[in-house]
């Protein structure tokens, strides 16, 4: 169990969404192929029948979701070109083996057999300059692309502005320059963050000043070596907490200077969690932000962060934030800017929460409610977690309920003759709550009249095919589900072994009993003889 989590906390390295993969020089499927008859599309399934689509950030968690989504959902797609990249010693092949191997795939398996022939593998990576993307590829989707999205990004928090700048900004600027030589684009999303404008205590959907121009930070990157770039990090950051905030900041700078008068928009979901209803109930791939917590809390790891539960979790969806995507290209294309329009008109779409709000309190009393009806066997201690407004109480838990325990776990497993790793878990845990501090303590105020349009221009059908609206969750019955999926996706655990984890609960809940009740005894007795001592020493 401590391993699973590990694996995925250590350094985040699911975190990066980068450009990734499918089955090389597929046989494309004619919109011909397909059994739906045009005129009974809606208009957003007219809008990418026939076309040929190029996504950065396919296998990332909202890079899968889109692919799957628009394949299953959108009848005579023509093809989806995917930007990939070796990685740990796999080539392109292995990894499309890899992605399409996922649950999150079983649906569309069933219903379209042959959906990888749809998928074109393009050799590339968003961290070399121009996408590393060969010329004969280049002249392949400049002529046969019309819509495309860029997902890639490496979201790691604390990631170095060496790598982060490659990836967040410079590969922005190069998708951007690769879709002016595009003919026939009739759409273009660049997928960035609420949070990018952090700074600001209101952000609407607008362009805002960024903290560095992004040719110049794109220059100094290119010209610093690593120690001076870790050195100035501090300085450049300025205002922003992290560095994929600001690069994610100096991105829409990109957009902002050299869009020109291209048909483009810039998308920005709050923090996305696990699905909520499509095509699998609760499918999630990583730790990020509440969905660790939840994780570490559950199995008894995690027992406090400092969090102000009274703030609003800025939580979505994934299944619906990829449902907004879809739509934003669709309604990009039909705003299409001209000439002489400013770049303020460049749509931006706030897609967040706070038309249904949800505080972190409410988050963690749904989490721990369902939770507590599914334990997971691989647990190591009964549940109790809290949300600490204040830091010298969290610390306080930090110390006593985390180091003090992992220091005679440890301590016992060295008499043994066993390896420690448990203080080490705990390191690599407090850095990984370190980073969502910033954002578990304070609340922003979020405009979204954009998005409200969006949705209030679609059909019946495009409302029930991509749904979107976060007014219609039903938090309490989306956290059931959440909890489940973080249970069997993440920890690796499935629903067949409830009745073992409910006997082990149960053990695990009189351990902690007993556990309480001798700290009580030995605090009442630490007490009785500090309060005796004194007495006496007074009284002499």
């Amino acid at each position: 169990m401590v391993e699973v989590l590990l694996d995925r906390i250590d350094g985040q390295e699911v975190a990066v969404v980068d450009s990734n993969c499918i089955p090389e020089s597929p046989t494309k499927c004619s919109p011909t192929e397909n059994s739906t008859p045009i005129n009974e599309l809606s208009p957003i399934q007219e809008f990418y029948y026939g076309q040929s689509i190029f996504i950065t950030g396919g296998t990332g968690f909202m890079g899968k979701l889109l692919i799957e989504k628009v394949l299953r959902t959108c009848p005579g797609v023509a093809s989806i070109y995917l930007l990939v990249r070796p990685k740990k010693g796999k080539d392109v092949h292995q990894r499309t083996e890899e992605i399409f191997d996922d649950a999150l795939f079983t649906k569309l398996r069933d219903e379209q057999p042959k959906f990888r022939h749809q998928i074109v593998a393009i050799a590339g990576d968003c961290s070399q300059p121009n996408l590393g993307i060969s010329s004969q590829d280049r002249a392949t989707i400049i002529r046969e692309v019309s819509i495309v999205f860029h997902v890639a990004a490496t979201v790691r928090f604390d990631e170095k502005l060496k790598l982060a700048v490659p990836i967040n900004v410079r590969s922005t600027r190069d998708v951007l320059n690769l879709c002016k030589e595009i003919p026939n684009l009739k759409s273009f999303v660049h997928v960035s963050t609420a949070y990018a404008n952090c700074p600001q205590s209101v952000i609407e959907e607008k362009f805002y000043d960024p903290p560095m121009d992004s040719d110049k930070l794109i220059a100094l990157m290119e010209c610093v070596e690593d120690k001076l770039a870790e050195d100035i990090t501090p300085q450049l950051l300025g205002k922003w907490p992290n560095t994929y905030a600001y690069t994610k900041a100096v991105a829409e700078n990109v957009i902002r200077k050299q869009a020109g008068d291209l048909p483009i928009g810039i998308f920005r979901p709050a923090i996305v969690i696990s699905t909520y209803l499509e095509p699998v109930r609760g499918w999630i791939d990583n730790l990020y932000g509440p969905t660790g917590v939840a994780a570490g809390a559950g199995t008894g790891l995690l027992r406090s962060i400092h969090c102000d539960g009274s703030v609003h979790a800025n939580v979505v969806p994934a299944d619906l934030t990829v449902n907004a995507l879809i739509a934003c290209a669709w309604d990009i294309a039909n705003i299409r800017r001209s000439n002489n329009k400013s770049h303020s008109d460049i749509p931006i779409y706030n897609y967040v929460s706070n038309d249904n709000p949800i505080t972190y309190d409410q988050l963690k009393e749904m989490s721990s409610k369902h939770g507590l009806d599914i334990p997971s066997s691989r647990a190591i201690w009964y549940y109790s977690f809290r949300n600490n407004k204040h830091r010298i109480v969290h610390l306080f838990f930090v110390y006593f309920w985390h180091l003090f325990p992992a220091l005679l776990v440890d301590t016992a497993t060295v008499c043994m003759g066993r390896q420690p790793r448990l203080l080490k878990v705990y390191k690599k845990i407090h850095k990984f709550m370190d980073v969502l501090n910033y954002f578990a303590t304070q609340e922003w105020k979020f405009t979204n009249d954009r998005l409200h349009a969006l949705m209030a221009k679609l059909t019946s059908k495009d409302r029930e095919n991509f749904f979107c609206d976060v007014r219609d969750i039903d938090w309490n019955v989306y956290f059931e589900t959440y909890i489940r999926g973080i249970r069997v996706y993440l920890i690796k655990d499935p629903l067949d072994t409830l009745p073992q984890a409910r006997v082990k609960w149960q053990r695990l809940y009189w351990c902690h009993q007993a556990l309480k009740l001798i700290l009580a005894y030995a605090i009442m007795r630490f007490s009785w003889f500090a309060i005796s001592t004194l007495f006496n020493f007074f009284k002499v």
